[in-house]
């Protein structure tokens, strides 16, 4: 099965593909971020949501230090091969701000409105900036 995923994807020049993650029972859409060859694989293989951060050029396993973890359900390719869509069973929230999705800001006539309040302090999840 890894094979055929990842002979339809279509990563782009840096090797990346977008995914966004779903909340597999209330559609929720929780975050996006960036997949290379080696953590879809690796999501694939073990069922733990496995993503590629750019701004650390590594694999970044969801909840690795926050212990909000992403259990895969289902993946789905798109008609392009060019963006993944992760139903997943997200534990605790998905954003590293504290709030259940990273969606939590919506276009107004006044501009952006906070849609979502944190559930949970940054630093709870991640420690104080000094200890990170």
């Amino acid at each position: 099965m890894q094979r055929a995923v990842l002979d339809a994807v279509r990563f782009d020049a840096q090797g990346l593909v977008p995914a966004i993650a779903q909340q597999h029972d209330t559609g929720e859409v929780l975050m996006m971020a960036w997949m290379n060859a080696e953590s879809l694989r690796e999501t694939l293989a073990t069922g733990q949501v496995c993503y590629f951060s750019r701004s650390r050029n590594a694999l970044w396993r969801k909840g690795e230090t926050s212990g909000q973890i992403q259990r895969l359900q289902e993946l789905r390719v798109d008609c392009d091969g060019d963006t993944l869509l992760l139903l997943v069973d997200q534990t605790g929230v998905a954003c590293h701000t504290g709030r259940r999705s990273c969606f939590y800001r919506a276009a107004t006539p006044d501009g952006l409105a906070e849609i979502a309040a944190p559930q949970v302090a940054p630093e709870k999840l991640y420690g104080s900036p000094a200890d990170r």
